[in-house]
């Protein structure tokens, strides 16, 4: 069994880093029942540090599955308004938002992609307004997981179920360096060189971005004022919290009638509890004009379709090769941790964080300033060991970004 202090550590640096949770604050957790000892070692511990309830919404695959093979489709697309309000009863509270994600990354393959796309949107159009707290950090939200059963094994097919959790949880305590004696300041430091690479990017202020490795050939223009961010962000009050754990990444808004060429994805996107694998997208001015899937295509396809915000984009972020995930030489089929070994884009819905005064604009303004939204927002990779990118000024001119997966000018304060 993994080490009950490293849990401890895990859960500690969930709170004091992730949410960075205040005294008299409320915690709401989103977890899996398969996380029960997990979570409760969370919950006593955001006890200790001052909380005022903590709150947890439970999910369970099983059960989730049950209701996909079963249930009509009128009850998978009716979110009942008392969920919706208990939302938003606690964001208008202030409560941080803490998400344990650990779903089976096969859970749905045998369920119709229609179904579950659907499903997805009755509940993302349902939750839109709360989603306006976490989007524009008005709350502190976190987002971590932790090893279960079938994911675990997914990622380590040739071992037992208890090895291939127990080496699941061995991966997660490096990479998100719980294995260190003080994990909060390693954190510290990790902010810290993240924020040297989104100032010197911010700095930059580049006109686009040019992509090229296999497969790969494509523009991203970004809007006037657009903003680089990375590591540590802050509340609407002004508390500092870590959205991702683990994060290895600096991400802006490309501008999403801006975007021109093709991208090959270079790992596999699991989506709607389906395996997206072996794509590429084509855009022109912004928006997906083509696409292939050589697994995943029907379910590919109803994300493209959610609405038309997704076939643009809403987020471009730069992870080097070398990241700790990356080196890890695992494919974890979760987008916390694959998205953080590599360079991705996000089709859907964009920060109004990253464009300067954008938490303060509609979303027509939004929208002239080339900002995109959507009722989805998915990542999927795009970065590899070959990957360059180029930077253009304002005068037309380039300079290197990225050569063969890495920084090319030095990230030193």
């Amino acid at each position: 069994m993994a080490d009950l202090k490293l849990k401890e550590k895990y859960a500690e640096l969930a709170l004091k880093t992730g949410v960075n949770l205040q005294k008299d604050q409320a915690l709401v957790i989103n977890s899996s029942i398969e996380g029960v000892e997990f979570t409760r070692i969370v919950a006593k511990k955001a006890y200790e540090l001052g909380a005022k309830n903590v709150h947890v919404n439970w999910t369970d695959d099983e059960l989730t599955l049950l209701k996909y093979e079963n249930a009509p489709e009128e009850v998978l697309t009716d979110i009942p308004e008392w969920q919706v309000e208990k939302h938003l009863d606690f964001a208008k509270d202030g409560a941080a938002l803490f998400a344990i994600r650990s779903t089976n990354p096969d859970l749905l393959k045998d369920i119709d992609p229609a179904r579950v796309a659907k499903a997805n949107k009755a509940g993302a159009e349902a939750m839109k307004e709360f989603r306006q707290y976490t989007m524009n950090d008005r709350i502190p939200w976190s987002i971590i997981s932790i090893p279960t059963g079938d994911w675990a094994q997914k990622i380590f097919p040739d071992k037992e179920k208890e090895d291939a959790i127990e080496s699941l949880w061995e991966s997660i305590f490096q990479i998100v360096r719980v294995d260190q004696e003080d994990p909060v300041k390693a954190w510290e430091k990790h902010n810290k060189q993240l924020k040297v690479a989104r100032e010197i990017l911010n700095k930059k202020a580049y006109k686009s971005l040019q992509f090229k490795s296999k497969g790969t050939d494509i523009t991203f223009d970004l809007p006037d004022g657009h903003i680089w961010k990375g590591g540590a962000a802050k509340t609407t009050a002004g508390f500092a919290f870590n959205p991702n754990m683990p994060t290895e990444e600096v991400f802006t808004v490309p501008h999403k009638y801006g975007v021109n060429g093709k991208v090959t994805a270079t790992k596999p996107l699991i989506y709607g509890g389906n395996m997206i694998d072996d794509f590429s997208l084509t855009f022109k001015d912004g928006k997906v004009v083509d696409f292939q899937a050589e697994k995943g295509y029907e379910t590919l396809k109803h994300l493209l379709d959610t609405d038309e915000g997704a076939k643009r984009l809403g987020e471009l972020a730069l992870v080097p090769h070398a990241s700790p995930i990356s080196q890890s030489g695992l494919i974890f089929y979760n987008t916390l941790f694959d998205e953080n070994a590599s360079c991705h884009i996000a089709l859907g819905k964009a920060y109004p964080t990253n464009l300067e005064g954008g938490s303060d604009m509609d979303e027509e303004t939004l929208d002239k300033h080339g900002v995109n939204d959507s009722l989805t927002h998915v990542d999927f990779m795009i970065g590899s060991e070959d990957l360059d990118i180029d930077g253009v000024k304002e005068d037309g001119t380039t300079e290197a970004v990225f050569r063969k997966g890495a920084w090319a000018f030095e990230l030193t304060e």
